[in-house]
């Protein structure tokens, strides 16, 4: 199982004077983060894309290749691309540069995104939420096959056989489809035979075992290997020295990004109770101590039918970045020699 780390760059205010930090140098604490992370050796970095005040992720590519400079071994990628909103050809372009400057270390997790203030700033209609993204992954699957493209949609102007440049370092650049809860994405991420990101970031990992199934069902329909239809898992995880020291240094910034994302979609505020349970052995959160957390680890992938990658979502905890760097230590050092020795046993 390779395991690794997303980060939405979150900038989140002190809870003591609600002032913001820097951004300049909340961004050089999260290239640190990277570094270190590379050092422990974990397997991925993820960046993921919004185009909200709470986060600093709008390019992640730009920090996906600064951290690609300080960096030698973790793999870095997209968590995720919203394809629906940007120009495919533009996303190969920057992956295949990224790639270039990490000498093969980029891949990409494409989706629709699940805050939707992208669409309207590129002048695009949500209406067109599905449409948009099957048409830029069919183009985007193409460019990774040839230099020199002919194609035609409804939202992008026609390619006639022009190059696109420049190519990536790998043979094939790696493209995950990342999905939340829809059906018909997770089936259409298996007939494509393309590796699978499942966003888990409430609720329980049970809930996610039958569309998981339904993506592998798909894949067989469509002809592709067990070995090519890779799951991973996106979820919301923190690792302290102790069980408390990992909640206590988790809750306030997840608190916080909660309950003005809920005060948007109409959701009630979060209570401490119901963080709880999400990081007690029932829920889908990956905090504690490194025993726990990796136990919980394999809990999941045996819950899920076999997981290939494991991401943990640590932006809501930015607000220690001593305690970061500490959990990406941590699970770099002690979960993952735990979760690796069993998994080969």
């Amino acid at each position: 199982m390779e395991i690794g780390i997303d980060s939405f760059a979150a900038i989140l205010p002190d809870p003591a004077t609600g002032k913001l930090p820097s951004p300049t140098v909340r961004m050089a604490e999260l290239i640190e983060e990277v570094e270190v992370a590379d050092r422990v050796g974990l397997d991925v970095f993820g960046i993921g894309e919004h185009h909200r005040g709470e986060f600093l992720d709008s390019a992640p590519t730009v920090i996906l290749a600064a951290a690609a400079a300080r960096t030698s071994r973790i793999r870095l990628t997209s968590a995720v691309t919203v394809l629906s909103a940007a120009d495919p050809v533009r996303v190969f372009q920057e992956f295949a540069t990224l790639d270039l400057i990490s000498k093969g270390r980029a891949e990409v997790v494409v989706g629709r995104g699940s805050f939707v203030e992208a669409y309207p700033l590129f002048g695009l209609d949500t209406r067109d939420y599905d449409d948009l993204f099957a048409e830029k992954l069919d183009l985007l699957l193409r460019l990774g096959e040839t230099t020199n493209v002919t194609w035609e949609g409804r939202f992008r102007p026609p390619l006639h056989g022009q190059g696109v440049f420049p190519r990536p370092h790998q043979p094939q650049l790696p493209i995950w489809i990342g999905v939340g809860g829809t059906p018909q994405s997770f089936a259409r991420a298996g007939t494509l035979g393309l590796p699978l990101m499942v966003a888990i970031i409430g609720g329980s990992f049970e809930r996610f075992r039958p569309l998981v199934d339904l993506y592998r069902e798909a894949g067989k329909r469509a002809g592709h290997s067990a070995e090519t239809l890779k799951v991973g898992v996106h979820a919301m995880g923190f690792v302290g020295e102790t069980e408390a020291a990992a909640r206590d240094a988790f809750f306030p910034g997840w608190a916080h990004l909660t309950t003005n994302i809920g005060r948007e979609r109409g959701w009630s505020p979060p209570t401490r109770q119901q963080f709880e349970a999400m990081a007690g052995p029932k829920g889908a959160f990956l905090i504690g101590d490194p025993k726990t957390v990796a136990a919980k680890m394999l809990q999941a992938s045996e819950t899920l039918g076999g997981v290939s990658r494991i991401t943990f979502q640590m932006s809501t905890a930015s607000l220690d970045t001593a305690a970061m760097k500490t959990s990406i230590e941590l699970l770099g050092t002690e979960v993952a020699p735990i979760v690796r020795a069993t998994r080969r046993a």
